[in-house]
């Protein structure tokens, strides 16, 4: 048989792949638009916020006599970010030697005694600790409890073993448990529960706080899902 005639019956008796239901055009739009805003709009946001940080930063070199602004020179934005990053830098080594340690001991308790600026400064010292440093007590895991009753559940945090005393009054095994507000996570509610009331949830706690801040909107595979269909 020629291979001509053996090719067309291969091709004819071959049976055809089914095709995709076509997609309607104005569903496909809708898609594409709401692909485009979760792309675009954290991107633009970001920058923005950049942008607003270095402008910011810049304004404090404004008190500095214009031949010694670093602008006079070289006139680029962003120098006074550039001038903050080297503080914190030269402050972090400062800070870690011993005579640096020892100056900070001193500073801390010398602010201690000032009744308004100790709360202030103990506070967002406290939080950048709990956020920064890796010290193993700050948002450890991601749980479900329920509240605010039973058979009602959100997502929460343990942040670290409850005070010996507490456990000892109680007489049950306490965990620490954050449970930030939707739609800022900042503020929230600080709770002691039993360890057998807690269930643990295996999901990051950035992709929790994404689902937080968008009250459950934002998951991990929303983009996904709105860019497959």
């Amino acid at each position: 048989m020629p291979a001509k005639h053996l090719i067309y019956i291969i091709l004819m008796t071959t049976p055809a792949r089914p095709q995709p239901p076509q997609v309607p055009l104005r569903k496909r739009l809708k898609n594409y638009f709401l692909a485009g805003i979760l792309v675009t709009v954290p991107l633009v946001i970001t920058i923005w916020v950049i942008a607003l940080f270095i402008g910011w930063t810049d304004n404090f070199l404004d008190f500095l006599p214009p031949r010694f602004h670093p602008h006079t020179y070289i006139p680029i934005p962003g120098w006074g970010f550039i001038i903050a990053l080297i503080l914190i830098f030269t402050s972090g080594m400062v800070a870690t030697n011993y005579l640096g340690k020892k100056i900070l001991i001193f500073w801390d308790h010398q602010v201690g005694k000032i009744p308004l600026i100790r709360g202030i400064y103990g506070s967002v010292r406290q939080l950048l600790e709990s956020l920064f440093m890796q010290t193993g007590q700050h948002f450890q895991r991601v749980v479900l409890i329920e509240f605010p009753r039973p058979g009602m559940y959100a997502v929460a945090f343990i942040t670290g073993k409850t005070r010996q005393e507490v456990i000892s009054k109680t007489g049950k095994k306490l965990v620490n448990i954050f449970m930030p507000t939707t739609p800022n996570p900042t503020s929230g509610f600080f709770i002691m529960l039993p360890e057998d009331e807690v269930t643990e949830l295996n999901i990051s706690v950035e992709d929790a706080f994404k689902l937080i801040v968008s009250g459950g909107i934002l998951s991990e595979d929303t983009i996904g899902k709105i860019i497959k269909h």
